[in-house]
């Protein structure tokens, strides 16, 4: 191989790795804009409260026949009938199902909130380290010192 198909051979392959930042490449996404993730507190704040509200009335709505069918399904197991083991089943069952969507619900709202305050504490962190001793303006050569 001689130095030019060298030389062209190593352009070819830079240009294949480029290191982008910021963005993903365009063979490769399917999305459209730019590359960074924005997420704004008040949109997490509606989500969360969704997610809790979700929880509240799904709580209420899940729990308005259990009773009633726990009951039922006593009775027709004590009236000899296997309908009533098999509703009994159906009552554990949903049960079950219910408890896991109303913990999903609240794993997601208390997320969303730790998500929300810390975010909050890190802002207040980097805008502080980044203060100079002197005043509130930002010092340039502290900035600078972070990209060496």
């Amino acid at each position: 191989m001689a130095w030019d198909e060298w030389e062209q051979a190593k352009a070819r392959a830079q240009q294949g790795t480029a290191m982008q930042l910021n963005e993903v490449a365009p063979e490769r996404g399917g999305g459209g804009g730019g590359g960074d993730m924005v997420v704004h507190d008040n949109v997490l704040g509606a989500l969360g409260n969704a997610a809790h509200s979700l929880r509240q009335h799904f709580s209420t709505a899940s729990d308005h026949a259990r009773q009633n069918t726990f009951d039922a399904s006593i009775q027709l197991f004590n009236d000899g009938l296997d309908m009533g083991s098999a509703l009994t089943e159906l009552h554990d069952a949903w049960n079950t199902k219910a408890g896991t969507l109303k913990e999903a619900c609240a794993h997601i709202s208390n997320h969303l909130d730790y998500s929300r305050a810390q975010h909050a504490k890190d802002a207040v962190k980097i805008a502080t380290d980044m203060r100079t001793v002197g005043g509130d303006e930002l010092s340039v050569s502290r900035i600078q010192d972070y990209y060496k």
